[in-house]
């Protein structure tokens, strides 16, 4: 059985990858509402006797508001709200907006758009009738999210959680097991990207949440309204920090890392005192940019979620960044001792005893039930998640194996060539300074070369390259499930708003088709005897078409000079609503088109007329789901 070097590794979890985010992306890139609209004054399809002063809508969490957050379209189009939207009583839960005084009877549109509380844009319409519904509304089109400017903001978003990973798993690895030229390349790498990342999801917010395209990417009206809510101040704090980040790495890999920089012991552990607690409150801080904009900030106990979910994303960056580190410092092959592999074992340990007690916490509180795990989007991204770190726990389990089997070597003392002595004397001997100089360059590349390959022989060091490797690889996926987790309504929304929407049904009558009704008449005069047959098409609210037939007590067709049908919704005072009824045969009148405006028990009267002088009125009752 061949073994599977890192040169064979790299590609197969690279194809691993790819095929588990191409399994996974498309499902959580539809989920995009956070905030779900609960309920409506006036309600959505309703008919008011008259025009009420604002319009109310609620939703399941809080949601941020702009000036033109509600909409309201009479039927030919034109606005008739007037004032900036507001919450109601303070609730971030609610928005509304005055209307007009004096707008006229018809159906208004209602289109609305807000950003949730965890920062994800939401948006919808729906229709009221005043008096009675009229034959034309208002046709609008809700913000959608520009499909490339979706794509863009979820890659800054994955890069910035991969550039924080970096960044602090990087600097914590320096400070406690080991600073070298490939620790500091993971850290300074992952602060270009999380500030590259950061300024790009700042410039695409304002497209992302207004589904303006990438038109407005650089629109600086646009940017404006970004800073002025909660996830563009995150943002921006988040770019503060940086600015702060840059100087402790500054600190941290130079003359903190040089050994012989004339401070005393003493000195030195002042000084990583101070970058220990300075770090420790820059990283915070950039944890918090997340938890005060996301999942954590909206729903149940935001108070203990935020602090949780700091805690939670240090864990991740902890662990997951000081793998990347030792990967480093293990693939360029600089030594590294015993003692420093085994601290970084033990602090990989206590980080995954706050990811676990935070994740309980987390995912009770996101999903909310043992249905919502397998039912939802949000819980079955966390089952895969969880999967993904249950395996990276597999692959720690190997990388301490070896750990415990590395031995520290000193190596001899080698002596120098006579070109390096050379060169670095300033002597020739008969060689040039320039040739000396090229000699010295080459001894040490196969110095290097010789050690490298020495420490590849090293069977227990190339086992914890590869086993580190494969951790590193798995993170990779883990940290594009979180990603997605970041853009998926959470299991415990999702369910509630199932719950609102079953109850909601639950009080309409069940849909049962076509309602037919048989009623018997008498007007007391001459022929003034029949049966009218009435049909109601599909007997919902929305259009419908009404038919109705009149026969003789011998059952044949029969005209009469009159005829009405109206419906009337006693409890909530809507009505009558009158069919426009058309003659289509001897007997047989029809209205097509004719709205019912909800759903319930209406009242259907009839009226026949068979002379000038001989009329009867019939009611019955009818179910309209």
């Amino acid at each position: 059985m061949k073994t599977l070097t890192a040169g064979r590794l790299l590609p197969l979890l690279g194809t691993l990858l790819a095929a588990l985010l191409c399994a996974i992306g498309p499902g959580a890139g539809t989920a995009s509402a956070h905030a779900a609209l609960t309920s409506t004054d006036p309600a959505d399809g309703s008919v008011v006797p008259a025009a009420p002063q604002r319009v109310v809508l609620t939703f399941s969490e809080g949601v941020l508001l702009t000036a033109d957050s509600l909409r309201v379209l009479d039927p030919r189009g034109e606005r008739v709200d007037e004032g900036k939207p507001a919450h109601v009583d303070g609730k971030s839960g609610t928005a509304a907006v005055g209307l007009r005084s004096g707008i006229a009877d018809g159906t208004y549109t209602v289109a609305w758009q807000a950003v949730s509380e965890d920062s994800h844009p939401v948006a919808g319409a729906f229709t009221f009738s005043i008096g009675a519904p009229s034959k034309t509304t208002a046709k609008v089109t809700t913000a959608k999210i520009d499909p490339t400017v979706d794509a863009l903001y979820g890659t800054g978003r994955y890069a910035a959680y991969t550039g924080f990973v970096l960044l602090v798993g990087g600097c914590v690895f320096a400070g406690v097991c080991r600073s070298s030229r490939p620790v500091q390349r993971v850290a300074v790498g992952g602060w270009l990207t999380l500030f590259g990342s950061t300024v790009a999801l700042l410039l695409l917010r304002g497209a992302y949440t207004s589904g303006r395209g990438p038109s407005a990417v650089f629109d600086l009206a646009v940017l404006g309204d970004v800073l002025a809510t909660k996830p563009g101040a995150a943002l921006l704090s988040r770019l503060l920090l940086l600015s702060a980040a840059a100087v402790f790495l500054a600190v941290l890999f130079g003359s903190y890392a040089r050994e012989d920089d004339g401070r005393t012991r003493h000195e030195r552990r002042d000084v990583a005192y101070g970058l220990g607690a300075g770090g420790a409150v820059v990283a915070t801080g950039l944890a918090a940019t997340w938890a005060m904009a996301e999942h954590a900030s909206a729903g149940l106990q935001p108070w203990l979620a935020m602090p949780v979910d700091v805690l939670h994303l240090l864990g991740v960056a902890v662990w997951l960044g000081g793998l990347a580190a030792l990967l480093a410092t293990l693939w360029t092959g600089e030594p590294i001792r015993r003692a420093a592999v085994q601290r970084f074992s033990r602090l990989a340990f206590a980080s995954v005893c706050v990811l676990v007690a935070t994740g309980l916490y987390q995912s009770w509180r996101q999903v909310g039930s043992w249905g919502a795990l397998t039912g939802t989007e949000y819980g079955r991204l966390l089952l895969i998640k969880a999967g993904l770190v249950v395996v990276l726990v597999g692959l720690a389990y190997f990388s301490r194996r070896w750990t415990g089997r590395l031995a520290d070597r000193t190596e001899p003392r080698k002596a120098k060539a006579p070109a390096v002595k050379a060169a670095r004397s300033g002597k020739s001997d008969g060689v040039t300074a320039e040739r000396a100089a090229q000699l010295a360059r080459q001894q040490a590349a196969l110095t290097k070369a010789a050690g490298k390959r020495k420490r590849d022989g090293d069977e227990n060091r190339s086992g914890l390259r590869r086993s580190v490797l494969a951790e590193t690889a798995v993170a990779v996926v883990v940290l594009a499930v979180t990603t997605l987790l970041t853009g998926t309504q959470p299991g415990r929304a999702e369910t509630e708003q199932k719950q609102a929407a079953g109850a909601a049904g639950a009080t309409a009558p069940a849909a049962t088709g076509p309602a037919e009704l048989t009623i018997d008449y008498d007007t007391g005069g001459t022929n003034g005897r029949g049966t009218a047959a009435v049909r109601i098409d599909p007997a919902r609210s929305g259009d419908n078409t009404l038919g109705v037939s009149l026969t003789d007590p011998a059952g044949k067709p029969v005209d009469v000079p009159e005829l009405e049908v109206s419906f009337t919704e006693t409890r909530k005072k809507i009505g009558p609503l009158r069919a426009s009824l058309k003659r289509l045969d001897t007997g047989r009148w029809e209205a097509r088109g004719f709205q019912l405006p909800m759903g319930g028990e209406w009242q259907l009267t009839l009226t026949v007329r068979t002379s000038d002088i001989d009329q009867v009125t019939e009611i019955e009752n009818v179910k309209i789901n």
